[in-house]
């Protein structure tokens, strides 16, 4: 979900979902990657400070909208992404790792936790221990009825609704919720469904709304919540779902035994943020990527049509294949398409008034396999920087509408390339886009068409560093059709 800004806590089931790969003999295996240093060198400072404070940097980093993951403490490629990440978007040139960085973390995090007025507490009805968004959420009833027993909070105009719910074991199994939750129905069309033995999610959307479902079984019966929204809120809501869904503690009392969601940490106190709980559901092993991408989210209407990056006074770069009965508008001003190319998939765009920009280098090697990169995308709240990873000739990367045209930028600021396309119909899991392959335009074919159209890619044999990201986010715009 672009954004809260909160990267909130973005949690991806369905990465769980994907088929489970079998297992090669040892001489099919291709040869490991060699480590890369930048990121071995970070896990040293990382694997150094006590583990409470590297959990309350992820912890600050998914609340900022830098870090994709389940908090847990470990060090791992998420971890790095996301610090470089908040590094790129701050326009920060000192190691994210530096006391003064760590603190600045810290504090932005808490302070978008507050904006949201998230509190995480024990709720008496179900038992469950559950992050709930007071800002959004003013509204608070008991559930009609001895069964299900919990409480529901609803918005002021009563367009999003919360519900814990707690079924004693005679009442109610994951087996018949999950039928239930399944079942065809003319009016919705579910979306995601996981059932495993202790756990189930499904997400579905009707005409007008949208919602998720969660429930875990234990000794004690079958503990969940739900979340119901109107799908015009999706902006909003879409990532407040996913944090609700990560602060998610079904059995509180139970003894911490690593085993699945029947088996959970103690309720905090009052006040307190509790601990990561053990979250099986959402998280394959190594860091998983979570959604979002914590990408940045509109706030209403729809996004971009496209991202553009300004290579030179009034000249627009991006994708060809976003343009297709397109006529481009940059902010208020309409645009015109001066050279489109679609062998290559560029395309060149007027627009008078624009500053000329720092163009960040083209790259004119292939990004190596598992190399991370950075995407510059535009939204309709502002520009996102989303981490990805390299895959074949394409970015893996938790990106949202509007995307086509993003500029793809590696490790040291070069230009590896820009993402040719997005789908028509991305796949949404709760509303939101989970990490998915994009193909990128090269760099090098990047800068053959700018050549041929009379722009002058830097050039130059120097090194460039992390910290030549950030010039390139305020060059990125977003194009709009007027159709």
């Amino acid at each position: 979900m672009p954004c809260i800004r909160l990267r909130a806590a973005a949690l991806v089931a369905a990465a769980l979902a994907a088929p489970t790969a079998s297992v090669a003999q040892p001489a099919q295996r291709p040869p490991a990657a060699a480590p890369d240093p930048a990121v071995e060198a970070m896990r040293a400072r990382f694997e150094a400070l006590p583990e409470a404070e590297r959990k309350a940097l992820q912890d600050a980093l998914v609340w900022t909208g830098d870090y994709n993951s389940v908090v847990s403490g470990a060090f791992g490629r998420r971890t790095f992404e996301g610090l470089n990440a908040y590094r790129t978007r701050t326009g920060e040139t000192r190691d994210p790792l530096d006391p003064s960085m760590r603190q600045a973390i810290l504090a932005a995090g808490e302070a978008a936790r507050r904006a949201a007025r998230f509190v995480v507490r024990t709720d008496p009805a179900s038992g469950v221990t559950l992050g709930v968004p007071e800002r959004l959420l003013a509204k608070r009833t008991p559930l009609p009825g001895p069964v299900p027993a919990g409480t529901r909070w609803q918005s002021a105009d009563g367009r999003v609704t919360l519900e814990t719910r707690a079924f004693p074991p005679e009442a109610a199994t994951l087996d018949s919720l999950f039928e239930r939750a399944t079942a065809p129905m003319p009016d919705r069309r579910v979306t995601y469904k996981l059932k495993r033995p202790d756990f189930i999610v499904v997400t579905g959307e009707t005409a007008t709304g949208r919602s998720y479902i969660r429930y875990a079984a234990g000794p004690a019966g079958v503990r969940g919540f739900t979340l119901g929204y109107d799908s015009r809120l999706a902006a909003e809501v879409d990532r407040l779902v996913i944090a609700v869904a990560n602060s998610f503690v079904p059995f509180p009392d139970a003894p911490t035994d690593g085993s699945g969601e029947g088996a959970q940490r103690p309720a905090p106190q009052a006040g307190a943020r509790p601990p990561a709980p053990a979250q099986p559901s959402l998280q394959p092993p190594a860091e998983p990527s979570l959604q979002s991408a914590l990408p940045i989210l509109p706030r209403a209407g729809a996004p971009p049509a496209a991202t553009g990056l300004v290579v030179a006074q009034g000249r627009v770069l991006t994708a060809a294949a976003a343009l297709s009965g397109c006529a481009p508008r940059i902010g208020a001003a309409a645009a015109r398409v001066l050279a489109s190319d679609p062998a290559q998939g560029l395309a060149l765009i007027e627009a008078p008034g624009l500053p000329a920009p720092v163009l960040p280098m083209p790259r004119a090697t292939p990004v190596g396999a598992d190399e991370a990169l950075t995407v510059l995308a535009a939204s309709a709240e502002g520009r996102v920087v989303a981490p990805g990873t390299a895959q074949g000739s394409g970015v893996v990367a938790p990106l949202q509408p509007g995307a086509a045209g993003a500029p793809v930028l590696d490790r040291a600021g070069a230009l590896a390339g820009i993402v040719a396309r997005y789908p028509d119909a991305p796949r949404l899991v709760a509303g939101v886009a989970p990490p998915a392959r994009f193909p990128i335009l090269p760099g090098d074919a990047v800068a053959g068409f700018l050549r041929r159209n009379g722009i002058a890619a830097p050039g130059g044999a120097g090194e460039s560093s992390a910290g030549a990201v950030a010039p390139a986010v305020v060059a990125v715009v977003a194009v709009t059709c007027a159709r």
